[in-house]
């Protein structure tokens, strides 16, 4: 009886930030942080790269050094270096948020000025992390819950992409809906069926169910397994930096952007983990953390490290938030780092099974989001505030409405145009810092 219940306080501890967990139960639950963004962590590199012509055998170091950066960024957020990390359970990856302007950089200046400008605008952004009690006022309750919200929104999309299988030619098609369905419907049903703590290991039952299937109908490609050998050391500088000031400028602008994601990211990690506020350490660490690893991410050819929403949504859904949990499903990224067989193996993943498993975890931030608004009261100055960001945030950048950019310099279009995060987290800052802070009160007593 004293085992059993010895057991069960060791389960509950997975609840809590620094509770205990034994080995064999923490890394079924780190890695299915890791399976939920292991796909996202390694496209945005692709796509990055092919833009700037590089060939197959640089694009396969980097995206082993990725695997390695994303472990060792999500150990530092975890277990913090001093004043660089949050304490707190948030996985890193490489940002999907830098595609669109590295890309373009990639095709103008080469990939050498991505690698250059991604080293500097990190030490940047790390550098306003540390010094976040100056300014972090800005970031208001009702700030960081438009954010929350938009950061749900934009993912959405991302989330069908992947159901639907991904950018491939055959999107969409009857198969990879029917496996997206099997997922989903598995991740369902377990978290129904299963008990006690078992309900939180419902994504990697789905993620299982899925792949079983898919490679059950030919799905799964695991050609590459060996083609890059069994071990491999992660290279430092594949890529030799390249200081373009104009790429530098524009990349930093969008490092703003990720700051913003992250604040948003740590501040949801906090109130739907933890039951809190976030404090002025917790964002400073993660934005710290989030700039300065990021520098290193680009010593290693990679792009910008980030808080990765797919896994606040996860903690947002199973509330599992223990700290050396999640480091399990980090060392198991590090070592896929090192081994390329493991890489390989866990990118076989098709993009319907993943989609499966994250299309209501994006729903769960979003409602998060959502739920920091209501918290913050919807006031007259609040409700003004969310209203305007959301409806330019989300209207300019739709894709049907994308023209309305078309009289400002590219470097605005590609910053702005496609993303709803900056132009959102933009407007509510304006109207955060310029609406006066006694609306409420004049409209109630009739004041002019």
């Amino acid at each position: 009886m004293r085992g059993k219940t010895k057991e069960n306080v060791s389960i509950a501890n997975i609840y809590q930030l620094d509770g205990r967990v034994p080995v064999h139960k923490a890394i079924p639950f780190g890695l299915q942080h890791i399976l939920a963004m292991f796909v996202s962590n390694l496209t945005p590199i692709i796509l990055i790269a092919s833009s700037a012509g590089m060939e197959q055998e640089k694009v396969a170091v980097l995206l082993q050094n990725a695997m390695f950066m994303a472990g060792i960024a999500t150990l530092v957020q975890l277990y913090p270096l001093g004043k660089v990390g949050a304490r707190l359970p948030i996985v890193m990856g490489v940002s999907f948020t830098f595609v669109t302007l590295l890309s373009y950089i990639g095709a103008q200046y080469g990939y050498d000025a991505v690698v250059g400008s991604v080293i500097i605008g990190g030490l940047l952004e790390g550098m306003l992390g540390l010094l976040a009690k100056y300014w972090r006022r800005i970031i208001t309750p009702v700030v960081a819950g438009i954010v929350v919200t938009t950061i749900g929104y934009s993912l959405l999309s991302v989330g069908v992409r992947s159901f639907g299988g991904g950018y491939t030619e055959d999107f969409g098609s009857v198969k990879n809906l029917t496996i997206g369905t099997i997922t989903l419907l598995a991740c369902l049903l377990f978290n129904i069926f299963a008990k006690s703590f078992w309900k939180q290991l419902s994504v990697l039952f789905g993620l299982l169910v899925g792949y079983g299937v898919s490679f059950a109908m030919g799905m799964v490609d695991l050609s590459s397994l060996l083609s890059n050998g069994w071990i491999a050391f992660p290279r430092i500088l594949p890529v030799m930096p390249e200081f373009n000031i104009n790429a530098i400028i524009s990349v930093f602008i969008i490092f703003l952007v990720s700051a913003a994601e992250t604040i948003g990211d740590t501040s949801a990690v906090v109130a739907t983990g933890l039951g809190r506020e976030v404090t002025e350490k917790e964002i400073s660490g993660s934005l710290a953390c989030d700039g300065l690893l990021s520098s290193v991410s680009g010593l290693f050819g990679c792009p910008p490290v980030t808080s990765f929403s797919q896994n606040i949504g996860l903690v947002a859904m199973t509330k599992v938030v223990n700290r050396f949990t999640i480091m399990m499903g980090a060392l198991c990224m590090i070592l896929a780092g090192f081994f390329p067989p493991i890489g390989a193996f866990f990118n076989s993943l098709p993009e319907s099974v993943l989609g499966g498993c994250t299309i209501m975890m994006f729903g769960t931030i979003m409602v998060s989001g959502v739920q920091m608004l209501a918290k913050a009261e919807f006031t007259q100055r609040n409700v003004i505030i969310t209203a305007l960001s959301l409806a330019i945030g989300i209207g300019f950048t739709s894709a049907s409405e994308a023209d309305i950019w078309k009289v400002f310099p590219q470097m605005i279009q590609d910053i702005f145009g496609g993303n709803c995060v900056a132009v959102v987290f933009v407007v509510s800052i304006i109207l955060s810092i310029a609406l006066p802070k006694d609306m409420e009160i004049k409209r109630l007593t009739g004041e002019q």
